[in-house]
């Protein structure tokens, strides 16, 4: 197979940082062998610093970040339970379908694509749900939401009640503070923000989730209790129950390395300012923006395709003369909308000057 270059600019995968890069091809290990566990517990540490947690049950989880989401309802979410799920995009609904696979007795709060999820609506959704869920940044839409002032409301409503929050576009790109903001449940991808290769899905567990955890999920591969006592070396020993996917254990830990090394609030400062110059751009060339102002993900950004354009087409040019990869809309807006990435390694100012001039430029050709 011919290697083909590409910069990707799309809602995921983004291009690694080249230290991640270069880790997959170092000398591969065995996984239980103590020079790579080492590097496993390491992993599970940095993670915790990303994440902003002191949370002991902090892990990779071995697939993408969908992983992450049917770890969670398998592991937290009991037959006849009561789940409330925010809606505002593609993967809101999709937690919709996981919960309901799990047999919770789910509850959606609808929101319009392109807008923040409402925490009075949700509150008001149901009065005693074993579980919140809503998605912090929306893959689809490319907004934020405020996880923090949901999770604070709904704990100081209820404490018994979980709150699960999808991170996948929004680790290591802006600010998540799962301690701070008292959330139980959360999980995301490597591909994105983190700067890595897919096919890990960092998952965290507060105490209080891990009380009331399901003691036999009815998936033994996402058994958080039999992956734990592989994961978890502070007991002394390590009970097998998958083959670890060493080497992209290894990518994430040169990938986290290197955000921790720039500093994390460097970090989201330049997604921040990459977002932003984007944004700008876009617009300075009569562009419209989809998120609704003000909620804006700075790591992803929505724009409308303008009447007459063919999104496909555009879309083609990019891949084919320019070699950039952006994303199409999701769901009703697969056609007009596109999606623009700048995350992890591709938060940079010159990826946005690429992106920009090539886009005017192939907007014109069709």
């Amino acid at each position: 197979m011919a290697l083909v270059d590409r910069t990707l600019l799309g809602p995921g995968p983004s291009n690694p940082y080249p230290e991640a890069t270069a880790a997959l091809a170092a000398p591969l290990l065995g996984h239980l062998d103590p020079e790579f566990l080492r590097v496993l517990d390491e992993t599970c540490d940095r993670l915790r610093r990303v994440w902003g947690t002191h949370n002991a049950r902090t892990l990779p989880l071995s697939g993408t970040g969908s992983i992450g989401m049917e770890a969670a309802f398998a592991n937290f979410v009991r037959h006849g339970d009561v789940v409330v799920v925010a809606v505002n995009g593609l993967f809101g609904e999709r937690m919709v379908d996981v919960a309901s696979r799990y047999g919770a007795n789910v509850v959606r709060v609808d929101h319009d694509w392109g807008t923040p999820v409402d925490v009075e609506r949700v509150l008001a959704a149901h009065p005693e749900p074993s579980l919140v869920a809503a998605v912090h940044a929306e893959t689809s839409t490319g907004v934020l939401s405020d996880i923090r002032a949901l999770s604070l409301a709904v704990h100081k409503r209820d404490q018994r009640t979980l709150v699960l929050a999808d991170c996948v576009t929004s680790l290591a790109g802006i600010e998540v503070a799962i301690d701070a903001w008292d959330v139980d449940l959360a999980y995301s991808g490597t591909q994105k923000c983190l700067g890595g290769a897919p096919g890990l899905s960092p998952f965290t567990v507060s105490p209080r989730a891990w009380d009331r955890r399901v003691q036999r999920p009815p998936t033994w591969y996402l058994d958080l209790n039999l992956i734990g006592a592989y994961v978890d070396g502070s007991t002394g020993g390590r009970t097998y129950h998958h083959t670890a996917p060493v080497a992209m254990i290894a990518s994430l830990h040169a990938a986290l390395g290197r955000v921790l090394e720039e500093g994390l609030e460097q970090v989201w400062a330049r997604h921040h300012a990459a977002g932003t110059l984007l944004q700008q751009g876009l617009q300075d060339q009569g562009l419209e923006l989809f998120a609704a102002e003000g909620h804006r993900l700075p790591e992803l950004t929505t724009v409308r395709v303008p009447a007459g354009v063919d999104s496909a087409k555009v879309r083609q040019i990019l891949l084919t003369e320019y070699g950039i990869e952006i994303g199409a809309g999701a769901g009703a807006f697969a056609s007009s909308v596109w999606r623009i990435g700048l995350m992890g390694h591709n938060a940079r100012p010159d990826r946005v000057e690429l992106v920009l001039g090539a886009l005017r430029s192939a907007i014109a050709k069709v």
